[in-house]
């Protein structure tokens, strides 16, 4: 498949939102010891529920690496498709593919360049060359040509689009030192605007409270549909992600779509404070240049990072009294999709969540 030279604005094509049509759904499997404990096997387990989950509504294909091949292959229902690729970790939506369409049917993606949240900064972990071709090869498997960014850092967990012309972004990931700091803020909407084919950028002020990935935006704020929004709140105001969550929202009550339309807002409260205890914090391996998980630590939980696809909509739940809720709002929101629920506490300790592992592929459809 070609490497381009043009950009997804000059060819017509775009990104479509989330909750259009999708031809499938990638994932990749969990292993690494020094993120995930106990050699990954409890992660693998959440992993496959979430893949038997898509799969029933949509093809899921796993990546998995050569010596995890068999045992996954092993694990995982004969639905889903498992291909063999070289990796570094399992954030498909951050090191994979942001594919997108145009009216004639065809499909292209954009490759990113990937380097673990901050490089040499502040990332996670080093090396991450093999995650860095992941997207190339979902390309290659999906026929698709792409448009390859060597110089433009970022990661599809802080990118959503409304499908109308309307990109979200963390303004603290984006303008993070680690990214691409030579670009100003101007800059870098610009190459936003080009590459996803889009009017109007929202520039969310911060992501969750002690969001290892420098604050993604699908930990905090999404699209349900054009116009409307939802966003992790809090009603304790000691918690330190209440005066994160106001900010957002006192930015996006002032804000418009790029067709103009004030924001309908859905508060969608978070989880009790997820802390590492003792033994899951023993149970991963600490190596150099690996960020740690310690006991007492707070992860970054949040009902926002759901998943919408053909049908339905993974939430992940914390065994947490607000899961209840966060389902009931989200089934309301949502009447035509099938709320599904995830147990994500396993997926949280490796630094993300249900959004996170995953990465859609759309289906163009021609005009």
């Amino acid at each position: 498949m070609k490497r381009l030279n043009s950009t997804p604005k000059k060819d017509g094509f775009r990104m479509p939102a989330e909750f259009e049509k999708h031809r499938g759904t990638y994932i990749i499997w969990p292993e690494r010891p020094d993120n995930w404990r106990n050699g990954g096997k409890p992660a693998q387990k959440v992993f496959t529920e979430v893949a038997s989950i898509i799969g029933k509504y949509e093809q899921c294909t796993m990546l998995v690496k050569r010596d995890q091949y068999s045992n996954a292959r092993g694990m995982l229902p004969p639905y889903i498709r498992v291909i063999e690729m070289s990796n570094d970790d399992s954030w498909v939506r951050d090191c994979g593919a942001t594919f997108v369409i145009n009216d004639q049917g065809e499909l292209r993606g954009i490759d990113w360049t990937f380097n673990a949240w901050g490089g040499l900064v502040d990332g996670l972990y080093f090396p991450w060359a093999e995650d860095d071709k992941v997207a190339q090869k979902m390309c290659e498997l999906e026929g698709a040509d792409r448009y390859r960014l060597d110089d433009f850092v970022l990661e599809g967990g802080n990118i959503h689009v409304d499908g109308e012309g309307t990109a979200m972004v963390s303004e603290e990931c984006m303008m993070s030192p680690g990214r691409n700091p030579e670009l100003s803020k101007e800059e870098q909407e610009k190459m936003l605007k080009e590459y996803l084919n889009v009017e109007k950028v929202l520039w969310i002020p911060k992501g969750v409270y002690l969001d290892e990935t420098n604050g993604h935006v699908d930990n905090i704020c999404n699209f349900v549909r054009p116009g409307e929004l939802v966003m992790a709140w809090t009603d304790n105001q000691n918690d330190p992600q209440y005066a994160i969550s106001k900010e957002v929202y006192d930015y996006l009550v002032n804000e418009t779509d790029a067709k103009g339309r004030k924001f309908i807002i859905h508060k969608l409260h978070i989880p009790n404070p997820v802390i590492i205890t003792k033994e899951e914090s023993e149970g991963v391996d600490a190596v150099d240049g690996t960020l740690p998980r310690n006991e007492g630590d707070r992860l970054a939980a949040s009902y926002v990072n759901y998943y919408t696809g053909n049908g339905f909509v993974l939430l992940p739940v914390f065994d947490d009294p607000h899961d209840k809720d966060a389902k009931e709002l989200l089934q309301k929101l949502y009447p035509n999709r099938v709320i599904e629920t995830v147990s994500a506490r396993e997926i949280l300790l490796g630094g993300g969540n249900v959004h996170c592992i995953t990465q859609q592929v759309p289906e163009p459809i021609k005009k």
